[in-house]
């Protein structure tokens, strides 16, 4: 479920995806509503193109450590692949 950062406390949340699309973006909220997974979004930029790089923004997604095993085996499954660290 969505969560504000601030239903997390005081923990250090892991970035599992950065959602570069909107569609995409939402089928990873849906994959992480399904499993029941709490969550933390934010808007932010990245990084894109090859030959004419620019600066693009993102969806973020953020996850608690502990349900990070979860959270990427429903990226999996969605047909996703977790943000490199």
């Amino acid at each position: 479920m969505r969560r504000e950062p601030d239903f997390f406390g005081d923990k250090e949340l892991v970035l599992i995806y950065i959602g570069k699309k909107l569609r995409e973006a939402k089928a990873v909220e849906k994959a992480f509503d399904d499993a029941g997974i709490d969550y933390a979004i934010e808007v932010d930029y990245y990084a894109g193109g090859l030959i004419f790089r620019s600066e693009r923004a993102g969806a973020f997604f953020y996850v608690d450590p502990t349900q990070e095993e979860l959270a990427a085996k429903a990226l999996a499954n969605g047909g996703y692949r977790r943000a490199v660290q």
